[in-house]
């Protein structure tokens, strides 16, 4: 039986995964307004343009942050799997914790940087430009988390995954 905790994980990935098939859904059917649009009713139009990168944006971050799985990541793994466990371990704390230290050295800048952005707006939705990037400074909080969890994982002793590339495959 799967614990309390585990089970609203797994909800909440996929409550995650529901918004980005939302936007992916948005996105295609921005796309598909923009061809009709310009192709058979020769009127372009340039908020489904402008929607079609908004979607883009906010789908590859909100993946990156919130669906795609740690051990799903694309990795330079050239040395990685040729590496012992203990190896592979230790490669994983800096990995981690390199990862942890940039991000949030980062983050004061990137929230001045995108409350900073509340000034300007997008050219046809309209959209002020701080909602719009706030999904990098998601990204970033949910990436100082992740890592600093695998990098708790990795001191408490815990041996990091084996790849093994013959399982490797498509998510599917």
């Amino acid at each position: 039986m799967a614990s309390p905790s585990g089970k609203r994980g797994a909800w909440l990935r996929r409550r995650a995964e529901n918004v980005a098939a939302g936007l992916l859904g948005v996105m295609f059917v921005a796309f598909i307004a923009q061809i009709v649009f310009r192709y058979l009713l020769n009127f372009p139009i340039g908020w489904s343009f402008e929607l079609t990168m908004i979607m883009w944006l906010w789908l590859v971050l909100w993946g990156a942050a919130f669906v795609v799985k740690e051990s799903e990541e694309i990795r330079f793994d050239l040395f990685y799997v040729t590496a012992g466990p203990r190896t592979r371990r230790v490669m994983g704390i800096i990995t981690g914790a390199a990862i942890v230290v940039l991000y949030a050295a980062s983050l004061p800048a990137t929230l001045d940087y995108v409350s900073f952005m509340k000034v300007e707006k997008t050219a046809y939705l309209k959209i002020r430009f701080d909602h719009l990037f706030s999904i990098y400074v998601l990204f970033a909080a949910a990436v100082i988390a992740r890592y600093v969890w695998i990098l708790w994982q990795l001191l408490l002793g815990r041996e990091p995954e084996e790849f093994d590339s013959t399982g490797a495959n498509s998510g599917l």
